[in-house]
C-alpha cells in the first residue's frame, strides 16, 4: 500500500500501468500465434534488453521512462535527458544487447539442461533480437554504438538493413528505415565534430569496437549452432 501511495504521489503510477499494459498486450498478441508460454518468454527477453538500457541510462545520470511495447515492432525507452557525449550514448546503447544476450544465454542453458526445445527456441529468438539491434545504423543500438567510431559507419549498416528487408519484409523494418533516413543523411554529410560530441580517446574507441565485434560474432555463432540443432 505504501508503494502504491508513493507511486500516486510522484505521478508514476500511470507510467507503470502503461508499461505493464503494453507488455501484457504484446504477450496476448504473440500468444495468438505462438502460444502463451513462448509469448511470455519472448516479451520477457525484450524486457531484459530494455532493462539493460534503463539501468545504464540511470548509471550515467540520465532521466528515462519505462519501456513501451508494440507488438511486432519491439519496445523502447524514452530518454528524457540526452547523452552529453557519444561515449555515454554508446554505453547506454551497448547495455541493451549485452544484458539481452545474458537473458538469452539463461534460456539456452535451461534448454540444454532440461532438454527443452521451447527454451532453446527462446534462446535463438533472444540471440536474433540482440544481433539485429547491432546492425550499425541509427536508430538501432548498433548505430549508436558505432557512432563512437564515426557516424559514417552508418553508411555500412544501410545495405545490411536493406538486404534484411529484401530477405524478410516487415513493417518494423520499414519503420526503422524511415527513421534512419535523416541519420544516413547526417552520416553522408558528416565532415568534422564541431561541438566536440564525438571527441573520444582512441583507446576508448578501440575498446568499444572490440566489444561490439565480439558480441556480434558471439551472437552469430550461437544462432548458427541453435539453427542446426533446432532445424
Amino acid at each position: 500500500m505504501k508503494a502504491l501511495l508513493l507511486l500516486l504521489a510522484t505521478g508514476k503510477l500511470g507510467k507503470v500501468m502503461l508499461s505493464m499494459g503494453t507488455m501484457l498486450l504484446s504477450i496476448a498478441v504473440y500468444a495468438g500465434r505462438f502460444g502463451w508460454v513462448y509469448a511470455a518468454g519472448f516479451v520477457g527477453l525484450i524486457f531484459v534488453h530494455e532493462a539493460g538500457h534503463y539501468v545504464a541510462a540511470r548509471q550515467r545520470g540520465l532521466d528515462t521512462g519505462l519501456p513501451i511495447f508494440v507488438p511486432f515492432i519491439g519496445a523502447w525507452i524514452q530518454l528524457k535527458d540526452q547523452p552529453r557525449n557519444v561515449e555515454t550514448e554508446a554505453y547506454v546503447a551497448f547495455a541493451g544487447p549485452l544484458i539481452g544476450t545474458l537473458g538469452a544465454l539463461a534460456c539456452y542453458f535451461i534448454g540444454r539442461m532440461q532438454g527443452s526445445d521451447l527454451f532453446l527456441a527462446l534462446a535463438y529468438s533472444g540471440f536474433l533480437i540482440n544481433l539485429f539491434n547491432l546492425i550499425p545504423v541509427s536508430p538501432l543500438d548498433g548505430g549508436r554504438i558505432t557512432a563512437i567510431l564515426s557516424p559514417r559507419v552508418w553508411l555500412l549498416g544501410a545495405p545490411l538493413l536493406f538486404g534484411l528487408f529484401f530477405y524478410y519484409p516487415s513493417p518494423a523494418l520499414i519503420m526503422i528505415g524511415i527513421t534512419a533516413l535523416p541519420q544516413l543523411k547526417k552520416a553522408w554529410s558528416y565532415k568534422s565534430d564541431e561541438d566536440g560530441y564525438y571527441d573520444t580517446p582512441l583507446e576508448t574507441r578501440i575498446g568499444y569496437a572490440i566489444c561490439y565485434l565480439g558480441l556480434a560474432i558471439f551472437l552469430a555463432l550461437m544462432m548458427t549452432s541453435l539453427h542446426e540443432k533446432l532445424g
